[in-house]
């Protein structure tokens, strides 16, 4: 683990809240410290970071010196950086992105051959270890490392571009998920989550809700993510 990242005790904790976690992809790069502080100042603790190579998914968007540049600012506003890798053979270059920040890495099951270990690469560098499926893959390809996540990421959307719509069934997949997973393991759900399919996903069992276009492309990211927040509280 870096100087710059949270002790893993208190990654766990904020990543098992309830929670929307922002995500930079669709923040104006031109503006993502300020767009961070905002949502921060509004009471967003998980800034989600999406990592893609061109060949996984067909876009490439960040690597490890963006989550470097933004990593002290999360950290000191008592935060976390919760890196989502969309990228192939993503063993390769977990201990980089450890390097520059992260506290929590998500690796998709369908990237790569050795899921176990690419999830034990991950604890080997202090993070939390994540599992990411996309909509086409069932939900029983994480049962045999339910032992070794820390979450379980449920693509809402196929991965790769932002501002999908959300695809319905995956109500039905996170339930699954939740009846499958340990009650410590996180499970965390990206894509097209909104004002009207929130609170669906929080009835399905997703604690951690991943919201890029819904929050920065809002007039008023800070406003928007009070929204969200306050359509979820009483589930």
């Amino acid at each position: 683990m870096t100087s710059t990242s949270t002790d893993r005790a208190a990654v766990l904790e904020l990543l098992r809240e309830r929670r929307f976690a922002p995500s930079i992809l669709a923040a104006d790069f031109a503006r993502l410290g300020s767009q961070v502080a905002e949502v921060m100042d509004a009471g967003a603790r998980v800034i989600h970071c999406d990592v893609m190579d061109g060949h996984f998914v067909p876009p490439i968007t960040i690597g490890p010196l963006i989550v470097s540049a933004i990593a002290g600012q999360v950290h000191g506003a008592g935060g976390i950086l919760d890196v989502h890798l969309m990228i192939e053979r993503p063993e390769n270059l977990i201990a980089e992105f450890a390097r520059a920040g992260a506290d929590s890495i998500t690796v998709h099951a369908e990237a790569t051959p050795h899921l176990h270990y690419a999830l034990a690469a991950v604890h080997a560098e202090g993070c939390a270890a994540s599992a990411a499926i996309s909509p086409g893959t069932p939900s029983l390809a994480v049962s045999e490392v339910t032992d070794d996540l820390d979450m379980v990421l449920c693509m809402s959307v196929s991965p790769g571009w932002g501002g999908q719509e959300f695809i319905p069934a995956s109500l039905r997949k996170l339930a699954r998920l939740r009846d499958l997973l340990p009650d410590h393991v996180a499970l965390e759900v990206d894509g097209g989550v909104s004002l009207e399919t929130a609170a669906g996903c929080v009835i399905a069992g997703a604690n951690l809700l991943v919201a890029g276009s819904a929050i920065f492309g809002a007039p008023d990211p800070a406003e928007m993510y009070a929204k969200l927040v306050a359509e979820v509280e009483a589930k």
